[in-house]
């Protein structure tokens, strides 16, 4: 196994890191105090290609491979997880999705839009009463001529008051169960599509969440994406790919509590000299580091198995499940480490704390990837 990244990653991570410490730090406390959507800077990683890094240049994309692109992720949310989280939804569950399922129409009418960062994507497969339980869907869509009319709520939506388009999964044939799902794309503005109130979260709150709402909105047949009753397919198989952009954000959080604990060990003083020169802190630095290598490479390993061609749907529920577990627990020993200094939002590590937790839950919460993972293993 080959560990040296290439030239072109490489620069790719180091355009990201340069890009989150000069574009994105500076208003990252403050959008996160008052749950402001970063517009200008989706805007700015449009234009730099991040927005669709792995889209085939064919359709407007930067052209990258996944690795890149979990580079790019640790970078970008070791600054502020709230943008992550946004590229992250436009990139794997959106883009991914259309280019591998959707018709030339669906390509060339949203996917170049998407890949150029000059529209948003969001990906609405959540309900009242189907999360871990996707094939439980209550919105449904019946068809009416050349029409589709759907009817029903999604919740908990990434990017759902900002997004210009939506993947939306719903219930076409009832009698069939999940294999009676369908995925359509809907965009922002149609009638009968509306949304909630943007949800009062404990973290990524630059990012906006909320609940859709769906009254006899009418989606041509051309929007269907992949085909009639393959919604549910379509929709584990993009969310594959979607835990590795989570496990890169949750890298980037415990990496980033990793880099502000050694900060901080070096200029806080206790008994005389550095807390960085007590054995107790050392230890705790040591195991958060080990922790975060580890957690990285696992992330790595899914995304070169993706770019490869190869299976990975075990590896990348088993980067999800550890780096959300080592996001957590790094955030609290950062916290830990600087003392009442980490409660207070001006010393940044209390936000990593409540950013970490999301990645413990959505895209697959941490018992479903242990479920993914143990009926892998159990295979004949």
């Amino acid at each position: 196994m080959n560990f040296e990244f290439t030239e072109e990653q490489i620069m790719i991570r180091d355009t990201a890191k340069d890009f989150a410490e000069t574009e994105i730090a500076p208003s990252a406390v403050e959008r996160d105090k008052n749950a402001v959507f970063p517009a200008e800077i989706i805007k700015k990683l449009g234009e730099l290609g991040f927005m669709g890094i792995m889209v085939s240049p064919e359709y407007d994309g930067a052209g990258q491979d996944a690795v890149s692109y979990v580079l790019a992720m640790i970078e970008v949310s070791k600054v502020d997880a709230s943008v992550g989280v946004i590229l992250s939804v436009n990139n794997s569950l959106v883009n991914y999705g259309l280019e591998k399922y959707g018709s030339d129409y669906l390509k060339e009418k949203y996917l170049r839009p998407l890949a150029r960062g000059e529209k948003l994507g969001a990906f609405a497969l959540s309900e009242p009463e189907a999360g871990s339980d996707a094939t439980h869907q209550q919105t449904y869509a019946e068809k009416d001529g050349d029409f589709w009319v759907i009817n029903g709520t999604k919740n908990w939506i990434t990017n759902g008051l900002s997004a210009d388009y939506y993947i939306v999964i719903a219930q076409t044939d009832k009698a069939k169960a999940h294999r009676g799902i369908t995925a359509f794309l809907v965009e922002k503005g149609t009638e009968g599509f509306t949304h909630g109130t943007k949800e009062d979260k404990l973290g990524i709150k630059s990012s906006d969440t909320c609940s859709l709402n769906f009254t006899n909105v009418k989606v041509p047949q051309e929007n269907i994406i992949w085909e009639v009753g393959k919604g549910f397919n379509f929709a584990m198989a993009t969310l594959n790919g979607g835990r590795i952009g989570i496990a890169a954000q949750a890298v980037g959080i415990a990496e980033g509590a990793l880099e502000k604990a050694i900060e901080y060990s070096k200029q806080r003083k206790a008994f005389g000299v550095e807390i960085s020169h007590h054995q107790a802190i050392q230890f705790k630095l040591a195991e958060m580091a080990v922790k975060v290598e580890a957690a990285k490479l696992l992330t790595i390993q899914a995304a070169a198995l993706k770019d490869a061609g190869k299976p990975y749907l075990k590896e990348a529920a088993m980067a999800k499940l550890y780096s959300s577990k080592v996001a957590v627990e790094c955030a609290l020993e950062s916290i830990q480490i600087h003392g009442g200094y980490g409660y207070v939002r001006e010393y940044i590590v209390e936000r990593f704390l409540r950013d970490a937790k999301i990645t413990e839950i959505y895209e697959g919460t941490s018992e479903i990837q242990k479920i993914v993972i143990a009926r892998e293993l159990l295979k004949d």
